[in-house]
């Protein structure tokens, strides 16, 4: 029964955000792919990383990552920023564009924490957020 619960708020949470996805991509000069939307979540997510980072991660090529960031900042999705370390080396932070599409897509999650807020009681709450924490923390860690 967990499994199957599990699996299906899961699957909801990725329905709901693919359908965010391809309703903000539309066919018109400058729009978002799908695959450019999924591409400035995994950036988001891994938090300004370098193109090595963004490839190694998705597991693709030095030069696919590089073009697909490319793509990203003619769009004005996403930035470079020089290395505080390594001036050689830059980082990929995305920009106010992306924030407000960001917003439109994080709606759905404010909504069902909201809805697990008024559900259940502040205990309740507190066990389901140390569960939350220790899953991603220490159960999860092939996404670090």
């Amino acid at each position: 029964m967990l499994e199957k619960n599990f699996l299906e708020v899961y699957d909801k949470f990725k329905l709901k955000f693919y359908r965010g996805v391809f309703e903000m991509v539309r066919e018109r000069d400058g729009s978002l792919s799908a695959m450019e939307a999924i591409s400035l979540e995994v950036i988001n997510m891994l938090s300004e990383p370098t193109v090595g980072q963004f490839a190694d991660f998705l597991n693709i090529s030095q030069s696919n990552a590089t073009y697909k960031v490319n793509n990203l900042i003619k769009k004005g999705y996403l930035e470079r920023q020089n290395s505080q370390s390594d001036r050689r080396e830059y980082h990929l932070v995305l920009s106010e564009k992306y924030y407000s599409y960001e917003s439109l897509m994080s709606s759905y999650e404010q909504k069902v924490v909201g809805r697990i807020r008024e559900r259940f009681s502040p205990e309740e709450l507190d066990i389901f957020d140390r569960m939350l924490e220790t899953i991603s923390k220490e159960l999860m860690t092939e996404c670090e």
